[in-house]
């Protein structure tokens, strides 16, 4: 009878246990589903930005590709080659000019001017879009399967890599290059603007030292002659 009688009360306090628990979890678990929701939306709203972004380099790619790579780089100082050697300095000067207006950016201190700066950064997103394009109108497939007719027509990527094999390493070298004088550049700047900003030196506080007093007739400082 005793053990049957327990049995019921157990059941009845891990009931209220139970009810307690669910009530005291309730704001938390609302929270998190707050949260699901909205990394469901960011998750949703990541692929369209992402395809606005790559949309004007792939523009760039299929409507002037060919014809940058098959007519207008051939016709450029040092021909094709010279034209990489363009391209691929732009890219380090693109980047700069992209990121520092960002790096002037503060919104706890100013929005309007911090606006103000990412639309300034807005023609370095836009040069590198164009750069992106003409670079990416060189990559071949790497399946020679899908080397078609216009890959090896006239400014296709198969035509540029067989007309100018080393046309990497003309880009290659130039954007290197740029980029050591542009972080020599910066070191100098920055050592300048430390030096310019440096601690003051303090104006002396010390007053001048002080007459010494006059000297008795025995040639001895302070004292009196003996009477």
């Amino acid at each position: 009878m005793s053990g049957g009688s327990a049995r019921p009360k157990r059941r009845r306090a891990a009931g209220a246990a139970l009810r307690y628990e669910h009530r005291r979890e309730g704001p938390a678990a609302s929270g998190a589903g707050k949260k699901r929701g909205r990394d469901r939306v960011f998750g949703c709203l990541m692929l369209p930005a992402f395809l606005a972004f790559l949309a004007p380099v792939i523009l760039t790619e299929m409507y002037w590709g060919d014809d940058l790579w098959g007519d207008f780089a051939p016709s450029w100082p040092g021909g094709a080659y010279g034209f990489a050697a363009t391209v691929g300095a732009l890219v380090p000067l693109d980047f700069a000019l992209f990121v520092t207006p960002l790096t002037r950016m503060n919104w706890k201190r100013s929005r309007s001017r911090s606006l103000a700066w990412a639309a300034a950064s807005l023609p370095g997103l836009v040069g590198g879009w164009f750069i992106a394009g003409v670079i990416s109108a060189t990559w071949r497939p790497k399946r020679h399967r899908d080397w078609d007719a216009d890959c090896h027509g006239r400014g296709g990527p198969c035509w540029v890599h067989d007309e100018f094999p080393y046309l990497w390493a003309a880009g290659l070298v130039a954007t290197v290059a740029v980029s050591a004088l542009l972080i020599v550049v910066l070191v100098a700047y920055v050592k300048r603007r430390d030096a310019g900003t440096g601690p003051a030196t303090r104006p002396s506080t010390s007053a001048p030292p002080a007459d010494p007093p006059p000297r008795s007739p025995s040639r001895t400082s302070g004292r009196r002659r003996p009477g």
